[in-house]
């Protein structure tokens, strides 16, 4: 187990790197402990994303926000995100439910692991309760970042979809079918590289896949047409050919019409 001197220690570190910024350059604001006050002032969705690895591996969050700029939207975006959290341990440690509480978000953006046992699906629905509870009464909707299984359980898919699926139910919230969206794609060519190196986080085209979903989802709006290049707030650049980005955002469109 980590002991809470490393837990502080690990999220100040990934803070300073996927925290949050306004489109256009605004500082990090979750390394010095600001609330969404310290957020940019101009408009826009302003999006807290809670999760692990699988939200901060290729900066998630900056890849949404990347392409809602490219959009022409506005968004700003705050990343709390741990190596091996689950929702309990967010709700545990409470640094999720101090940024929640101070208001001022239009969506929560909870994930968890795949979630496809038992056990973990009866965590994840319990951890989505207590967080649905408190995003409400912030005056945001909760929504849930449906991932995916390592590519060593491929089978566990639609049992991890179905988690996801009854976890959005639970809080009438947005689901954004990420894991779908990477079966829609290999439908469509099935050499895609969606997984990266350890078969399980994923690679760049993995995450453009999930950001796709997400942007679809938050504008109602097909993510087809949104460029293969991105330049994200970290200053990181993703670079996709433009005819396997294009499989990729049709893919988002298909599962976000069916989910």
């Amino acid at each position: 187990m980590r002991t809470g001197v490393v837990r502080r220690w690990l999220r100040s570190l990934l803070r300073l790197s996927v925290g949050a910024y306004a489109v256009g350059g605004c500082a990090v604001l979750a390394s010095c402990g600001g609330g969404p006050a310290a957020l940019g002032p101009g408009g826009g969705k302003r999006v807290l994303f809670v999760g692990n690895s699988l939200t901060y591996t290729n900066d998630l969050p900056g890849m949404v926000q990347a392409m809602a700029a490219a959009a022409g939207e506005t968004m700003q975006v705050v990343s709390l995100a741990v190596p091996a959290y689950s929702l309990e341990d967010h709700w545990n440690d409470g640094d999720a439910r101090t940024e929640i509480r101070r208001g001022g978000w239009d969506v929560v953006v909870l994930q968890q692991g795949p979630s496809s046992l038992p056990e973990s699906r009866v965590l994840l629905l319990e951890y989505v309760r207590r967080f649905g509870a408190e995003i409400r009464a912030g005056g945001a909707e909760p929504a849930l970042y449906a991932v995916w299984p390592s590519l060593q359980r491929a089978a566990d898919f639609d049992r991890v979809s179905e988690s996801y699926a009854l976890a959005a139910q639970e809080v009438d919230g947005i689901l954004f079918p990420a894991g779908e969206a990477w079966r829609a794609a290999w439908r469509r060519d099935p050499s895609l590289q969606l997984y990266g190196g350890d078969d399980f986080h994923p690679a760049a085209a993995g995450t453009y896949t999930a950001a796709l979903v997400i942007f679809g989802k938050l504008y109602g709006r097909s993510p087809v047409g949104l460029p293969a290049q991105l330049r994200l707030r970290s200053g990181g650049e993703v670079r996709l050919n433009p005819d396997a980005a294009e499989i990729l955002q049709r893919a988002a469109e298909e599962a976000n019409a069916a989910f």
